[in-house]
């Protein structure tokens, strides 16, 4: 398993692979040739970005045979997403503050996101894992009373694109098998997810092939797989929110009301 992430330090920016607490830095491109440079540098001294710079993200809705249970949902026969804008992207230990347009209710949604690392256009199943590069934590914010505010239109996008909105990282994991991780989601301290990837109802490498049929999938874009049971509302007027998956790390930022 390798651990990529991007940084900044001195004003510049630049990507490599962790290990403990040291950076190998890399020179050339993550997804399409690299090197490492021989220079390593402590986590501590520089500031992690997202860990791609994704054209777009595609998020699931009703992708979990729990959560589908519960709120006896049936099971879609096609995958059920929207798009998350790049405006909306923050990374691991940034700040994401209450819009001023919006008083109402705000929650958290811990996910694992998939992290394209090859065009990606009307794959097989059996061809997806050749462009998956690899995966990351996602925390997919929603400004809840919005989405049916108008009884004629579901508003999708502005819920979900505010900025601050679309928190990934901290690294993008490769060289895992998605089948065995849990997603946990930690909020003030207490435990809210904790829920196996196997119960997604369309799993990554189908994800990948069917979303792939409708839309182009370019390098480092992510597709989030969706929620399951445990996501809500953030309450407090300082709000910490942990997402983890083993082997890929926490994401985490602080939700200000």
């Amino acid at each position: 398993m390798t651990q990529w992430l991007r940084f900044e330090r001195q004003g510049r920016t630049g990507f490599g692979t962790l290990s403990g607490e040291e950076i190998t830095v890399h020179q050339g491109d993550m997804f399409a040739g690299h090197e490492a440079t021989g220079e390593s540098l402590p986590v501590a001294e520089v500031k992690l970005l997202t860990p791609t710079r994704p054209s777009k993200m595609v998020a699931l809705w009703n992708n979990f045979f729990a959560l589908a249970e519960k709120l006896k949902l049936s099971a879609p026969d096609d995958p059920l997403y929207f798009i998350k804008t790049s405006a909306c992207f923050t990374a691991t230990g940034t700040e994401i503050r209450r819009p001023d347009s919006y008083d109402g209710r705000v929650v958290f949604e811990g996910e694992l996101g998939i992290v394209i690392g090859r065009e990606c256009r009307s794959v097989d199943e059996t061809e997806a894992e050749d462009h998956i590069f690899g995966y990351c934590c996602v925390n997919d914010v929603t400004a809840v009373d919005i989405l049916n505010k108008d009884p004629t239109f579901a508003q999708w996008t502005r819920a979900k694109n505010f900025d601050g909105f679309g928190a990934f990282g901290p690294v993008i994991a490769t060289g895992l098998d998605p089948a065995q991780l849990t997603i946990r989601t930690v909020l003030n301290g207490d435990l809210r997810q904790n829920y196996p990837v196997n119960d997604m109802i369309c799993p990554p490498h189908r994800l990948v092939s069917l979303i792939s049929r409708d839309m182009t999938l370019l390098p480092g874009d992510v597709i989030a797989c969706g929620t399951s049971v445990g996501a809500g509302s953030m309450k407090e007027p300082s709000n910490l929110v942990e997402v983890t998956v083993e082997g890929v790390g926490t994401l985490s930022n602080r939700f200000v009301q």
